[in-house]
């Protein structure tokens, strides 16, 4: 659900962020390897895009932190070289997955949610159903009771939480982290919004309950 684009051309890190919210993910940009690090720190990311050629920290360098930091993030990797050399050694650094400059953005945002349906705990199926809900989480699709539910791509993200949840209650703030990118204000009732349109879509009977004090939960 959020990914971090580390990428020091900053109107190609521009093109990248744009083009990932479209495809429903929460994301951030930095322009520098110390930055990627800092961010990785503070946030929790299923997906780092790393360009390889970062200045201030390589771009390898921030690869080897992560990996040794035990981080689930998952890496891929962007470089300008086709080498073969140099895609083994991108994927001997520590990346997941390695794809060279240019590229179709649709190979890019698949490559992405490939890699973040490997980082969810535990591998989750691309198909989720509860309760006549049916998400397929590749196609981006959801029904409920064979009716088409016309989701925003942050409604998707908030619905499919919900669903990997199992049943438990899932807090605001939870939501808040993982479908809402770093610049989201905590107080502007962004995730309370978002249910209320969710739940109107959903219909009756309702799905989505309010735990009161905890969360949400389908």
């Amino acid at each position: 659900m959020r990914v971090l684009v580390a990428e020091d051309e900053r109107d190609l890190a521009a093109l990248l962020a744009t083009g990932l919210r479209r495809a429903g993910f929460a994301v951030d940009t930095v322009h520098a390897g110390d930055d990627a690090l800092e961010r990785l720190a503070l946030d929790a990311y299923d997906v780092l895009v790393l360009d390889r050629d970062l200045p201030r920290v390589h771009g390898d360098d921030v690869a080897r932190r992560v990996l040794a930091d035990g981080s689930p993030t998952r890496i891929l990797m962007l470089t300008a070289s086709a080498a073969v050399e140099d895609r083994v050694e991108g994927l001997d650094l520590g990346a997941d997955d390695y794809l060279g400059k240019p590229f179709d953005f649709p190979e890019l945002v698949s490559r992405v949610r490939a890699l973040r349906r490997r980082s969810a705990r535990p591998a989750l199926p691309p198909l989720l159903a509860r309760d006549g809900l049916v998400m397929d989480t590749v196609r981006r699709t959801a029904a409920r009771d064979g009716r088409d539910l016309d989701l925003s791509p942050k409604e998707f993200s908030v619905l499919q939480l919900l669903l990997e949840a199992d049943g438990a209650a899932v807090s605001a703030e939870e939501l808040l982290a993982r479908a809402w990118d770093a610049h989201a204000d905590p107080f502007t009732g962004a995730v309370r919004v978002c249910l209320s349109k969710l739940r109107a879509k959903l219909g009756e009977p309702p799905l989505i309950r309010t735990v009161q004090g905890v969360g949400y939960q389908l």
